[in-house]
């Protein structure tokens, strides 16, 4: 009965922390948000052929390319300068005022490259439609920053659950009227312009002004100073986003159309896995960089280790989930055009088994002051991504090698963290072994299980026993801290 009642204290005190209250908002709306973009995509690949359907991915994937330089990656930068900031109404304006003149920027470059890098017509003028909502995307993302640095994210996410509603609706009319996809680019085009201007007028909490933007002065050597002092940004706001997306350019250019639709449906399904620890990851960064301020190293890295865990735990549920259901779920959504797909989405998933982990590591990492480190293990993370690509792709013409190159990357950046983590006394050399024994063992037994036992029933059994685990230690934890504050003894 104590321990009934400890656990339901612990519970209860968990929901009501900052971390949880704040996450739980993002993980409801990006749940919301990833169900309607998944949808949405589903529909574009049913409704239009392979080929075309494989044009809208290719400038969607180049428009992305270019955001994740666009924004010349100060959205952590501005969460962490702001939460120390004295003069919060001109770091902020400062900010947004540059963040629009990048995207001005930055879409004449998309423009650039889909004439450098495409002939065919239709998707050079995907290319330019699509890659106009750069400009859009520069001042959204500076209001979301502000949101994140304010534990305010709960304008944001309702935003843009309404966004990805609107873009579900619009695809749906192609069930009743069909268009051409150079129409709906035009139609999401106008529901991004809708977006900004929500979160102009009700998304920012009153905090950003239209007339106050245009009044503030930026000098192009102020730009220059920011850019140059915080270069290592930049490359770290890039290269996360060029590692998936620079596999979309070299498919095209390398395998078919097909792969192309492929390596994008099963980067839809990684999509969904990635979304919570992407959003728990904005409220736990602010977290962290709050907790080392504090200087209070004993929270600040139990904090650390607990978050450590959870992200571990949900890399293995998403991992054996796909290789459980993605041979039935996957022809199911897509259609049986794309019945082969399952293998494709099993070998991207391996990454998933890291990227949580890379991502909180990552923000550590900034969080004390090594964000030139971060940015060098991923540029090294790129470069082994694409030699692998280009060298596998030459002698074997299979989107596998793909798929195997982008968690090799994830891998060896995952590694170097371990190393820079160890050093600094945030981790340990048996932490990190762990790690990699727990992940390992786990995978090659759930794998060679699924041979023997039916892989629906395996899922379910193999999760029940590790939460049971789970819930036995934690309680057995709480129930002893309770007789030794009670003063109990064996």
């Amino acid at each position: 009965m104590k321990i009934y009642h400890l656990s339901i204290n612990y519970i209860t005190q968990l929901f009501k922390s900052t971390l949880i209250k704040n996450s739980s908002w993002g993980v409801l709306s990006q749940f919301s948000q990833t169900v309607f973009l998944s949808l949405f995509f589903v529909i574009l690949a049913r409704e239009y052929t392979t080929e075309i359907f494989a044009k809208y991915i290719i400038a969607w994937a180049l428009y992305q390319l270019v955001t994740a330089f666009s924004t010349m990656g100060l959205s952590q930068w501005f969460i962490r300068e702001f939460i120390g900031s004295t003069n919060k109404d001109e770091l902020t304006s400062r900010f947004l005022k540059m963040q629009i003149y990048f995207g001005v920027v930055f879409y004449i470059i998309n423009i650039l490259l889909a004439y450098l890098l495409y002939d065919e017509k239709l998707t050079r003028l995907l290319i330019i439609v699509l890659g106009a909502n750069v400009i859009f995307d520069n001042l959204i993302n500076a209001i979301k920053c502000l949101n994140i640095a304010t534990l305010e994210q709960k304008n944001t996410f309702i935003i843009l659950t309404i966004e990805t509603f609107l873009k579900f609706l619009a695809a749906c009319i192609l069930f009743l009227y069909p268009f051409s996809i150079i129409t709906l680019s035009l139609i999401i085009l106008g529901i991004r312009f809708l977006t900004l201007n929500l979160f102009l007028t009700v998304g920012s909490s009153n905090s950003v002004s239209i007339k106050s933007l245009i009044k503030f002065k930026i000098f192009y050597a102020d730009i220059k100073r920011l850019v140059v002092l915080n270069w290592a940004f930049i490359i770290i706001g890039g290269v996360s986003i060029i590692n998936w997306r620079l596999a979309n350019i070299v498919i095209s250019k390398m395998l078919t159309a097909f792969d192309v639709a492929n390596y994008e449906i099963s980067f839809k399904v990684f999509s969904i896995a990635q979304t919570l620890p992407v959003v728990i990851s904005t409220s736990v960064f602010p977290l962290l960089v709050k907790l080392y301020a504090k200087d209070d190293k004993r929270e600040f890295l139990t904090f650390y280790k607990k978050v450590h865990l959870y992200y571990l735990l949900f890399g293995l549920l998403s991992y054996t989930f796909i290789y459980s259901f993605s041979g039935k779920l996957i022809p199911l959504v897509f259609g049986n055009n794309y019945i082969s797909n399952a293998q494709y989405t099993r070998q991207m998933f391996l990454t998933i088994l890291v990227f949580p982990t890379a991502l909180l590591q990552a923000n550590m990492l900034i969080t004390i002051n090594l964000e030139k480190l971060d940015m060098l293990f991923n540029t090294i993370a790129l470069i082994i991504n694409f030699a692998i690509c280009l060298i596998g792709l030459t002698f074997i013409k299979s989107l596998s090698v793909v798929n195997y190159s982008i968690f090799a990357s994830f891998f060896v950046f995952h590694i170097s963290q371990d190393v820079v983590l160890i050093k600094r006394g945030i981790t340990s050399l048996k932490s990190v072994i762990k790690f990699y024994m727990v992940s390992a063992i786990f995978v090659f037994t759930y794998i060679y299980s699924s041979n023997i036992v039916n892989p629906y029933l395996l899922f379910l059994l193999a999760w029940i026993i590790v939460l049971s685990f789970l819930f036995l230690t934690k309680n057995k934890k709480i129930y002893q801290k309770y007789k030794l504050r009670m003063g109990y003894s064996e």
